[in-house]
């Protein structure tokens, strides 16, 4: 059984000093920065659907880092309309680098972090394998990953109150076909009562390929 020892971090941004707390896994597997929901709406890297995809990475041996984007918590600098926030996920990326040069390096992202998540990705090529979770396509314009060949896993539930399923599933279809979509039937945006299909997806998708 995986032991769940997270280290409290900090490492360098843009901004200033960021925090994060810090799970390291098996030798050679994947290392994975997972990105929190939006700051000025009370999201913390200690948001109960981050913790639950960290702990389902962490459980299966890899290295994860969930942090706190600039002006959360202990995390210098200030909120920067997502733009300066993916400049956070690319640092944290730095970091994990440091620590596991040579492993592949996956960004999941829940609602805010989504978008923060994906378009740091977009950006570094280091990526290999993106996951979205809830991802706020009605806040926030992700048409960067329209040409995007990479390995992408978007899940969203169908009664979601904050993202109109609708709206998800019109992004999906303007994607690549090669997109890896699941809907959740009747989960809404934080997945209360459907935690575990939720989880169950990014068991298949990181299991996959």
């Amino acid at each position: 059984m995986i032991q769940h020892q997270h280290q409290k971090i900090q490492f360098h941004g843009q901004a200033g000093i960021l925090e994060g707390l810090y799970q390291a896994g098996e030798s050679g597997k994947p290392a994975i920065v997972v990105c929190h929901p939006h700051p000025l709406y009370g999201g913390t890297m200690r948001n109960k659907v981050v913790y639950w995809i960290a702990r389902y990475f962490e459980d299966r041996g890899y290295s994860v880092l969930r942090f706190n984007f600039r002006g959360v918590e202990q995390s210098e600098g200030v909120w920067d309309e997502g733009h300066g926030e993916s400049e956070d996920v690319i640092a944290a990326l730095d970091w994990l680098e440091s620590k596991h040069a040579g492993v592949p390096l996956w960004i999941a992202g829940f609602s805010f972090g989504s978008y923060a998540g994906l378009l740091a990705g977009h950006r570094d090529k280091r990526v290999q394998r993106m996951f979205a979770i809830a991802p706020a396509v009605n806040l926030w314009s992700f048409d960067f990953m329209l040409n995007e060949t990479r390995s992408l896993t978007v899940i969203s539930g169908t009664s979601d109150e904050i993202v109109p399923f609708e709206q998800v599933k019109a992004w999906i279809n303007a994607m690549p076909k090669h997109v890896n979509f699941h809907a959740i039937e009747g989960a809404g945006h934080f997945f209360p009562h459907h935690r575990d299909e939720m989880l169950q997806c990014l068991l298949d998708e990181s299991h996959a390929g």
